[in-house]
């Protein structure tokens, strides 16, 4: 399915935190929309919302929803991030 690093993990639930939301009523929605220039552009962003026909991955400490047109895409995911000084973000 998808998985979340350890680190991405850590910054998610700080991100939330920040933005007055919680794990407990909030999920890391990610999907894949056309656009990019690979074809595929990546989103995330926070749900509070499951809709009809999604996936839902339960890592404890977070939710991750995924809709299933985008499973076939994400599918053996690991999401990271990295905070260096070569930059920081999600991979």
């Amino acid at each position: 399915m998808v998985d979340v690093s350890e680190s991405a993990l850590e910054k998610l639930v700080g991100l939330m935190m920040e933005g007055g939301i919680t794990p407990e009523t909030h999920n890391l929605r990610v999907g894949v929309t056309g656009g990019g220039c690979s074809g595929l552009q990546y989103e995330m962003d926070f749900d509070d919302n499951v809709n009809e026909g999604d996936t839902v991955v339960d890592l404890d400490a977070i939710k991750v929803v995924i809709n299933k047109p985008s499973l076939l895409y994400l599918a053996g995911t690991v999401l990271d991030y990295q905070g260096g000084l070569n930059g920081k973000g999600f991979q």
